[in-house]
């Protein structure tokens, strides 16, 4: 079940947090760089694995913090043109793409519950009217809730 909530999705009581970044991605803006700051191994290991497997846009990478909680990194974005570029912008059917691969990680891996922002409207550069319809679509059935983060509020637990 989705639920729209405001607040910073990095208090979040939910067992996962899901959210979009290129290929090669260094972490360096918006919610990516607040994860990278809460959890400074997320964009080492991130990288260590891209070198390991060179992913394509649309799939996820499916981290572990500490104290459990899961980080699905979705590969909504083109990747940076250079090494010192920022990513590039991200494309309705890689967000498509890589939602598809959540559903299917969560079903499998049985998470109890997931943040998720406004996915891929940030650096992204999509519309939010394009991308809502997607997690509807492929997160909207779960069993489990699904904390839509359609607002940010820096320092706010959001009513989930």
């Amino acid at each position: 079940m989705l639920k729209l909530v405001s607040g910073d999705i990095l208090l979040s009581g939910a067992k996962a947090i899901a959210h979009g970044i290129a290929p090669n991605d260094h972490f360096a803006s918006g919610l990516a760089l607040a994860l990278r700051e809460h959890y400074p191994a997320l964009a080492k290991d991130f990288r260590h694995w891209f070198h390991e497997t060179h992913p394509k846009t649309g799939q996820l990478w499916a981290w572990a913090s500490p104290n459990g909680t899961r980080i699905y990194n979705l590969l909504t974005q083109e990747p940076a043109p250079s090494e010192k570029a920022l990513p590039g912008k991200a494309k309705i059917e890689h967000v498509n793409h890589a939602l598809r691969s959540l559903r299917h990680v969560i079903d499998e891996e049985k998470i109890a519950s997931l943040a998720i922002p406004r996915l891929a409207t940030g650096h992204g550069g999509l519309e939010w009217a394009a991308v809502e319809p997607l997690i509807r679509q492929h997160l909207g059935t779960l069993s489990i809730p699904v904390f839509v983060y359609a607002n940010y509020v820096k320092g706010e637990k959001a009513a989930e």
